[in-house]
């Protein structure tokens, strides 16, 4: 899927495709389905399989930094070149991921220590070079400067409308909330089904079901981790956290963005927020999920018979 990704998020860059009233260069429209496919989700998917899948290859090797560098890190710095200028909060996450993904397989971290590094520097070299031109990567650069040092300085401007009706109806929700479809905010809140839900689910659920909902997130990261734990290979392992953490990671930055613990990135929250190709792609990560564990499931059986031949034999007469 490799290649597939790299045609799609080069397709992307190229175009700019309407959502509604909004222009989104992180859009296409798949004319076969019909409906809007965001390639930056999809491309996290499919890399993190990629490196969970080189890693385990590796796992038993000597790794040096320099055998890592085509098979591994060229591919990951394509993908994020291609995917920064439209949608940076995606592009750091899978930074992120990438980044934890290769630790927890064993990579040395003084390699670790190099590409990061390197992708800081990348990162002030493409912001330099965006500052310079007068058309939509300066348009994008210059919306995350404003993002950061409206939230640095907390200045009551207009850019600060979301944050400020979010903690409108936070504020509103109390303890207990104001019921079911109460909500009033959810009526001046833009992206109050997405980006913001999570202030307007506090607004009608309260305190007590925003906690609720931090503990569903947290069982889903310990069972996630559980089923990593249990994993008979160490493929599964590192498959089972590639596709599950981004999941968490995305719903901690989208409640911390309502909040106001962190700026606005555009980040939705998983299996809550409405939206095609984010719903889409959170239940490929689970559903991959559950093919690992059902493999385990699949072996501990077969074990089971090859150990136990006798009495299987018994149970079938």
């Amino acid at each position: 899927m490799m290649p597939v990704i790299l045609v799609l998020v080069v397709h992307t860059l190229m175009q700019v495709t309407e959502m509604g009233v909004a222009s989104a260069s992180s859009w296409i429209l798949l004319p076969i389905l019909g409906m809007p496919l965001q390639t930056s989700t999809f491309a996290l998917v499919v890399l993190m399989v990629y490196v969970a899948r080189y890693m385990s290859k590796i796992k038993e090797k000597e790794m040096t930094f320099k055998s890592t560098i085509i098979p591994l890190w060229i591919p990951v710095f394509l993908i994020l070149a291609l995917i920064l200028p439209s949608n940076f909060s995606t592009a750091a996450i899978i930074f992120l991921m990438v980044m934890i993904l290769v630790f927890i397989g064993g990579y040395p971290i003084k390699y670790l220590g190099i590409i990061i590094g390197f992708g800081v520097i990348a990162l002030v070299f493409f912001v330099m070079v965006a500052k310079l031109t007068t058309g939509p990567l300066n348009v994008k650069v210059t919306t995350w400067e404003n993002r950061i040092l409206n939230y640095a300085n907390d200045e009551d401007t207009e850019a600060d409308y979301q944050i400020e009706k979010a903690k409108i109806a936070i504020a509103s929700g109390g303890v207990q909330g104001l019921g079911p479809g109460k909500s009033i905010q959810k009526n001046f809140l833009p992206q109050s089904s997405s980006d913001f839900i999570f202030a307007i689910i506090i607004e009608e659920y309260g305190l007590i079901g925003g906690f609720v909902l931090i503990v569903l997130y947290m069982w889903l990261l310990f069972r996630i981790v559980i089923v990593a734990q249990k994993s008979e290979t160490v493929f599964g392992k590192l498959l089972v956290l590639g596709v599950g953490l981004p999941i968490i990671f995305q719903a901690l930055i989208n409640m911390a963005v309502a909040v106001e613990l962190f700026p606005v990135t555009g980040q939705t929250l998983p299996l809550i927020s409405s939206g095609g190709t984010s719903i889409w792609m959170t239940c490929l990560a689970i559903g991959i999920i559950l093919s690992v564990s059902a493999k385990r499931e699949e072996i501990k059986e077969r074990e089971y018979m090859e150990e136990n031949p006798l009495e299987i034999l018994s149970e079938t007469i």
